[in-house]
C-alpha cells in the first residue's frame, strides 16, 4: 500500500500543491515552521478523515476559503485507486470519493489507507489515559475483522443511548432490552480485543528486545470489568449506582491494554526517549503483525524522526522501516538528521513556508 501522488488545496498554510511520492521513502525537511508537520497531517487527513493535531476545522481550512480538498492515488501491487477528500468550513460537512463515487464513507478511506503516526506528542499511547490504548487496540481490529466497525459502533451507540436514558429512568425495567444487545455486543468486542492482545503482544515483546534490550517489558489486557463475569448481570446490579453517577460506570468503554517495566507503570520509569522507542516499537509491531496477517502494508509517518534518539537508535529504527518494506514520511530539519537512513532509493523534499521543492538525489 502506497500513496503515490498527492495533490492538496487550502490546507493549512499550501494553496495548491501536486506531489509525487516514492513507494519506499520520503523525506520531508525543513526549518520548524515551514509545513513538514503540516504535510504529514494532510495524508493523516487523508487516511483518517480527522487530524491528529487539530478537532478545529477552519483551523485547519486555508485562511478565508471555503473549504480544502485533498486528493490521491494509492497503488497496492496491481491495484490502483483515486481518493478524494474535502472539508467544507460552513457546515464542517466531509465529501468523500473513491474511484469518482460519491456516498463513501470515512472508514471506507481508513480501510484502503492504513496507516501509523509517530509524533513527539504520540507518548500520550503510554503516558495518557486508557482511551489511546484502546483506540490503537481497536485500529488493529478494524483492519483485521469486518465485522468489528460496525459492532463497535453500535456499542458506542447503545451505550450513548443507555448512559442518556439513567437520567430519565427511575427503576431498572426500561433499559433491561437495551442492555441485552449492549452486553451481547460488549462480550463480542471484548473477546476481539483479548484475542488480539494476545497475537499481539509476541511482535511486541520481541521489537522491544531490539530497541530496549536493557528493559522488559509487561503487556497486559483488561476489559473494563472484573473478569469472569457477566456483563449483562453486572449491569443491572449496578444500575443504582450507574444512575446516581450519571454514567456507565464498568465496561468495554473503559478497557486498557497496559504496559509496565519491573511491575511498575512505564511512564514511572522509563525516560522520554525510552518511552519514544517503546512508542515506535508498539507502533512498528503491529503494523508488521497486519503484513503478516493480511499481506498488507502499513504507511508510516514520522513527525521530528531525530527528536530524543542519539545516533545508535535512529540508525536501528531506520534499519527496523526499511525492513518492514512500507511507505515511510520522515521529517526532520536538516538532512544531517536522516544521514543514519542510508537508504539508497528515496524522494527528499525541502519545505519553506508553503513551497515545497523536491531535491536532487
Amino acid at each position: 500500500m502506497a500513496i503515490s501522488r498527492l495533490l492538496i488545496e487550502n490546507f493549512r498554510n499550501f494553496t495548491a500543491v501536486d506531489l509525487e511520492f516514492d513507494h519506499g521513502f520520503n523525506f520531508l525537511i525543513g526549518n520548524n515552521g515551514s509545513g513538514k508537520t503540516n504535510l504529514l497531517e494532510s495524508l493523516f487527513y487523508l487516511g483518517h478523515g480527522r487530524s491528529f493535531k487539530s478537532n478545529v476545522t477552519t483551523r485547519i481550512i486555508r485562511y478565508e476559503q471555503p473549504h480544502f480538498t485533498l486528493h490521491g492515488k494509492i497503488q497496492e501491487q496491481q491495484h490502483q485507486w483515486s481518493v478524494g477528500l474535502q472539508k467544507l468550513r460552513k457546515d464542517g460537512t466531509t465529501l468523500v470519493k473513491i474511484n469518482g463515487e460519491d456516498g463513501n464513507k470515512i472508514s471506507d478511506l481508513a480501510h484502503l489507507l492504513p496507516m501509523q503516526i509517530i509524533t513527539p506528542e504520540g507518548l500520550t499511547l503510554l503516558n495518557g489515559g486508557p482511551s489511546y490504548r484502546r483506540a490503537f487496540l481497536d485500529w488493529g481490529l478494524f483492519h483485521h475483522h469486518s465485522s468489528f466497525h460496525s459492532a463497535w459502533s453500535a456499542l458506542n451507540r447503545l451505550l450513548k443511548q443507555r448512559n442518556s436514558a439513567l437520567q430519565q429512568s427511575y427503576d431498572y425495567a426500561p433499559l433491561r432490552i437495551w442492555d441485552i444487545e449492549l452486553a451481547k455486543l460488549a462480550h463480542q468486542v471484548t473477546q476481539w480485543r483479548a484475542e488480539y492482545a494476545q497475537a499481539l503482544t509476541p511482535a511486541i515483546e520481541q521489537t522491544c528486545r531490539l530497541f530496549l534490550p536493557e528493559l522488559e517489558i509487561q503487556l497486559s489486557f483488561h476489559q473494563g470489568w472484573e473478569k469472569g463475569s457477566d456483563y449483562a448481570d453486572l449491569l443491572r446490579e449496578n444500575f443504582q449506582r450507574d444512575k446516581q453517577i450519571g454514567y456507565t460506570v464498568s465496561g468495554p468503554q473503559k478497557a486498557d491494554f497496559r504496559f509496565k517495566s519491573n511491575g511498575l507503570p512505564v511512564e514511572d520509569v522509563l525516560s522520554r526517549g525510552q518511552l519514544k522507542l517503546l512508542m515506535c516499537a508498539l507502533r512498528l509491531a503491529q503494523g508488521e503483525h497486519l503484513m503478516q496477517q493480511k499481506n498488507r502494508h502499513c504507511i508510516f509517518l514520522i513527525d521530528d524522526f531525530a527528536s530524543e534518539l542519539d545516533q545508535i537508535k535512529r540508525a536501528l529504527l531506520a534499519e527496523r522501516l526499511q525492513q518492514s518494506r512500507s511507505q515511510v514520511f520522515i521529517t526532520a530539519i536538516t538532512q544531517d538528521q536522516l544521514a543514519q537512513m542510508q537508504v539508497e532509493k528515496h524522494c527528499s523534499f525541502r519545505l519553506q513556508e508553503g513551497n515545497i521543492t523536491l531535491l536532487a538525489e
